[in-house]
């Protein structure tokens, strides 16, 4: 193996260090921990283990916690009215909806209703707007940690050349949207895109978030590329598997996330740097 391994798991402990010590200093400023509020229509077991592991992590760094766990019969209208009153609740911070919501309820709709201050997930229109136009905003966790990464590893942005494979709302449009501040040349690919392997050869830089196991093969990649795999797949045997093929492409790229332990453990703790920039907005710290 030639490529340099970009460690998530190393990298989200030391930055829950720093976390905890900033929510620290806020709970002193604030008089009370910063709070998260999670929403979340009961049904979906993946949900639940999700929302258990934020929960503790909360109580890992500091921060308050407060689980709305509705019943899967809950109406839009209840759904929305329990958002709109924790946008009024002094107490919380950051709001965190859980997806996928079960139908008939739509989730668009109900990520409207948050206050975007508040939008610890960076999935709501006015910070995927900000963003969009290089201001300052809460960034939806997943590529935030990408960033952090290549940041972390000191990985040269400017000027070079970027794919993304995938266009989602929440990890590849907003990837794009940073590698391009970070001045980088940017092309987003997706399922309709001719010859991805001839797109892909042609970047220093390349992103997957597809969700297509091995869709990335080592053939595809320029030598000495850095590869950031956001890919979560659960492979036939079980295990955990990203969208670009692993073992053979870490011969030829240049540096690469494995899966597990590459983006996948930097998600939750930029949820959690998202609650501390929430609360400086909202208390003008």
């Amino acid at each position: 193996m030639t490529a340099t391994i970009l460690d998530g798991r190393a990298l989200a402990q030391e930055l829950r260090t720093a976390t905890q010590t900033e929510i620290a200093n806020l709970s002193t400023a604030l008089g009370r921990a910063p709070g998260l509020a999670v929403v979340q229509v009961l049904g979906d077991a993946a949900s639940t283990r999700y929302v258990r592991s934020i929960e503790k992590l909360c109580a890992t760094l500091g921060a308050g916690f407060r689980l709305i766990a509705l019943a899967p019969e809950t109406t839009q209208a209840e759904l929305e009215a329990h958002i709109t009153a924790l946008n009024a609740d002094h107490e919380v911070d950051g709001i965190l909806l859980q997806l996928p919501l079960p139908a008939p309820l739509n989730a668009n709709a109900a990520i409207m209703q948050i206050d975007h201050r508040k939008d610890v997930d960076g999935v709501h229109p006015i910070n995927a707007g900000l963003l969009a136009q290089g201001r300052d905003a809460l960034v939806a966790n997943t590529p935030a940690g990408g960033m952090e990464l290549l940041r972390h590893y000191q990985i040269e942005l400017r000027g070079k050349r970027a794919a993304v494979v995938g266009r989602s709302a929440i990890v590849g449009r907003p990837m794009a949207q940073l590698l391009i501040q970070a001045d980088a040349t940017v092309t987003v690919c997706h399922s309709r895109t001719p010859d991805l392997g001839a797109v892909l050869r042609e970047c220093e830089i390349v992103c997957v978030a597809a969700g297509r196991p091995g869709l990335v093969t080592a053939d595809m990649l320029r030598p000495g590329a850095v590869v950031v795999d956001f890919g979560t797949n659960v492979g036939a045997d079980g295990s955990l598997v990203g969208d670009v093929d692993f073992a053979a492409s870490a011969e030829v790229a240049g540096a690469i996330t494995p899966v597990p332990g590459g983006t996948g453990p930097m998600t939750n703790v930029m949820l959690m740097r998202n609650l501390v920039a929430a609360a400086h907005t909202l208390h003008h710290l």
